[in-house]
């Protein structure tokens, strides 16, 4: 059928929210705001770029260059902004020096200049307020909207104590806000990329080998003889690094295993693709643990000088041969033989690859302790062509006063749950929110920094349950996203490319920061987020935190502390230094002290034994779809980042709307055409906001579609990204929690298709 112009408009406008914190489109009031011009011939700021740069886009003109480093993605690869004489940024390009990425952007980091002159940006602050009985939002000056955010917040503090307050956050805006909370007496803070993404993982490792993997990953793929990747789409998620050494280890001669249900870009370059059956992942991987002890190919020397539990591990997996994994997996077992192989004759230059997004079917933490098994087994762990033992700078804090002790914190919202959670939980914060006789310590107020939560949080019903009790929401972006239209207040930050920011440490082979300098002012009424963070501070008399006019000065003396200067890092853009805890590979003829506790590599956990959990992982099935239903599989675009993307107009003329994966034996059943659109159904009743265009491909399995994450946007505002594609967060419904770190499990879900235009209209009034 064809894309209908308004069918998502009216589904949208069916069940309108009538409550006391309604849903405000920001499109309907007619701000000034949206009026105002982007102030492109402002002059910018920075260094002068070494020399003339010139060429067909500039005409000769003296471009200056100023360093940054990229926001559009957490690889944050450094770089250089090059503005030209009427104070524009004309492009974005790599810094050579940075270890991170070598020189060289993905898309999405060269197409970041997008986001400062994306016309649909948030220009001013915005209050709430009701006029003629409706709720409504209107322009208000930052000081204003400041002095109402600091006197709600003493008013919550004043009722329910400091603690009360939490932040969600995303991003580099994040460490402000949470200096902000912490100097007011709160440590309720969270970040959406450990429940809803990694947190599994860092469970798995830190159970095994007692370091967590952390961000970036310390894979050593340049070096790597064999690598395999289970759900992990290199190339797809664009992280940079990764990419770049991928690319040069398989033209040294790498062997890649690529385990996904889709023939991905990554499975499209492998020696092997294993087209699994999805949820059937820790039977493969048992599987393979079976083989590499059972024919004796683990790396026997690594094992014994290292790790603890072998006997144990040896007779928890002597069931799982490749004949039993075949019929769950539907991998051959001499595949799965062969495979293994691979795996050992390039140990213990190989990695199994932790992943990024683990979060699938509730028994992640396991599923990653299962990769970190196997890693250990081949002894990559610690090794050359494995994972690297990575270091960062010391970067010292700048001074301030020791922060108050909160008489609770975040702990006390899991209510005695999720044991192995090392970081705070997103969903059990919404869980908080909400009056409950479980709750010993309820949410009262929200500051949401840089995340978009409705898209990237699921179980939207109980987000809205809790959003409606709060008595503050406060809304820190660049765009108008879904989030903003619940705010009580919308603050707009600059983008990254008009702020300096925090050093950039990301820990990897050798320290290194790098530095983000502003490349032009902010335009029109926006602020960067230290700056915002400090006005409010001020407001709510905590000067001595804040002891600066300017962040640039904290970043000058954090400099000096470490023997540099911010003029010479303006010049340099990046500091390398050299590592002074030895090699980043484990001296494998020594003991080595993990931190675990037997101060092993702990292949059989008698600590997850104690606290209940199975000290080695073991399978079990998961629901299947009922007939005439497909597994929800989501994944990534190189050229978009979640969400946060879908409006760039550089980005969104390499991708503009998402599209479902559909095998053709599905596409006959269903008279599904190619580049016709659907919508979508999932197992409880909800039909997606928008169609989806259909791509029937032999690149999924029959059981199963897929779709990229972060379009469908409900946002008129967002005049790209508006009723573009499917939103997959919006049909998954059925979510299950990781009992040992409270990871959301989000491929639980099942869809069908629904062409009928008239039928869908009836199922969402219903």
């Amino acid at each position: 059928m064809q894309k209908p112009d308004s069918a998502s408009e009216h589904i949208n406008e069916l069940v309108p929210m009538k409550t006391r914190r309604d849903f405000i489109k920001i499109s309907a009031l007619g701000l000034g705001a949206v009026a105002l011009t982007a102030g492109s011939g402002r002059m910018g700021l920075g260094m002068p770029l070494f020399g003339k740069e010139t060429g067909p886009d500039n005409e000769g003109d003296v471009l200056r260059r100023v360093p940054t480093y990229c926001e559009v993605c957490f690889w944050k690869c450094a770089g250089w902004a090059y503005v030209n004489s009427e104070g524009r940024i004309v492009k974005v390009i790599g810094n050579e020096d940075d270890p991170q990425c070598n020189g060289r952007l993905c898309p999405r980091g060269t197409g970041g200049v997008g986001m400062v002159y994306d016309e649909d940006r948030l220009k001013k602050p915005l209050i709430r307020v009701t006029e003629n009985g409706k709720q409504t939002y209107r322009e208000a000056s930052w000081d204003e909207a400041l002095e109402y955010i600091a006197s709600k917040m003493k008013g919550i503090s004043e009722k329910f104590g400091p603690e009360s307050i939490a932040l969600f956050n995303h991003g580099s805006a994040g460490h402000y806000f949470t200096h902000l909370l912490n100097a007011f007496g709160s440590s309720t803070v969270a970040a959406p990329s450990y429940a809803q993404c990694r947190g599994p993982r860092e469970v798995g490792f830190e159970t095994t080998f007692g370091s967590q993997v952390g961000s970036p990953e310390p894979t050593d793929i340049r070096d790597t003889r064999c690598m395999v990747l289970i759900g992990s789409h290199i190339g797809e998620n664009m992280h940079n690094g990764q990419v770049q050494e991928m690319s040069d280890a398989i033209d040294k001669g790498a062997v890649i295993i690529t385990v996904d249900p889709r023939l991905s870009t990554a499975a499209s370059k492998s020696k092997y693709w294993l087209p699994i059956k999805p949820a059937t992942d820790i039977a493969l991987l048992l599987s393979w643990i079976h083989v590499l002890i059972n024919d004796e190919i683990y790396n026997k020397e690594y094992v014994a000088m290292h790790a603890t539990g072998f006997e144990e591990l040896k007779a928890a997996v002597s069931k799982y041969t490749p004949e039993w994994a075949y019929g769950i997996t539907t991998i051959e077992p001499e595949l799965i033989r062969k495979t293994a192989k691979e795996m050992a004759d390039a140990a213990p230059a190989v990695i199994v690859h932790p992943g990024r997004h683990v979060t699938w079917y509730g028994d992640d933490a396991q599923r990653s302790r299962a990769i970190a098994l196997l890693n250990a087994l081949l002894g990559s762990w610690g090794s050359r062509g494995g994972f690297f033992m990575k270091e960062g700078a010391s970067i010292p804090e700048h001074h301030h006063p020791e922060y108050p002790k909160p008489s609770w914190s975040w702990p006390e919202t899991l209510n005695g749950k999720y044991p192995y959670a090392k970081m705070s939980v997103t969903n059990a914060f919404i869980d908080a929110s909400i009056a409950s006789p479980e709750n010993k310590h309820q949410i009262h107020g929200w500051i949401i920094a840089g995340t978009n939560l409705p898209m990237a949080i699921p179980l939207k019903s109980q987000m809205l349950k809790a959003l409606e009790e709060l008595d503050l929401v406060v809304v820190v972006d660049t765009m108008p996203t879904e989030v903003t239209g619940y705010a009580d207040v919308i603050l707009p930050e600059c983008t990254y490319l008009e702020r300096y920011d925090d050093l950039r440490d990301s820990p990897h082979r050798v320290p290194t920061v790098a530095l983000r300098a502003p490349a032009i002012e902010p335009m029109y009424d926006s602020k960067p987020a230290w700056w915002i963070a400090k006005q409010i501070g001020e407001k709510l008399g905590l000067h001595a935190y804040f002891e600066y006019d300017d962040y640039k000065e904290v970043i000058d003396w954090q400099l000096n502390q470490m023997g540099s200067s911010l003029k010479e890092l303006e010049k340099t853009g990046v500091i390398v230094f050299p590592r002074k805890k030895g090699s980043p590979y484990l001296d494998n003829s020594q003991p080595h002290a993990f931190t675990t506790a037997s101060g092993k590599i702990e292949l059989y956990s008698e600590s997850l034994a104690a606290a209940g959990f199975d000290p080695v992982p073991v399978y079990t099935p998961h629901p299947e779809p009922e007939e005439g239903f497909y597994r929800l599989i989501y994944g990534r675009a190189p050229m978009h980042t979640f969400s946060r993307t879908a409006n760039n107009p550089n980005l969104t003329d390499l991708m503009k709307e998402n599209s479902v994966w559909v095998n053709p034996r599905v596409a006959r059943l269903w008279d599904l055409e190619n580049g016709a659109y659907t919508y979508l159904k999932n197992q409880d009743g909800v039909v997606s906001s928008f169609p989806v265009k259909v791509r029937i491909t032999e690149r999924i399995r029959w059981d199963s579609v897929y779709m990229v994450h972060g379009f469908g946007h409900s946002k008129k505002e967002l005049s790209r990204a508006f009723g573009k594609g499917a939103n997959d967060t919006e049909l998954i419904t059925n979510v299950m929690i990781d009992p040992m770190m409270g990871g959301t499990g989000m491929r639980g879900n099942f869809v069908t298709f629904v062409s009928n235009m008239d039928q869908n209209m009836k199922e969402v009034e219903s």
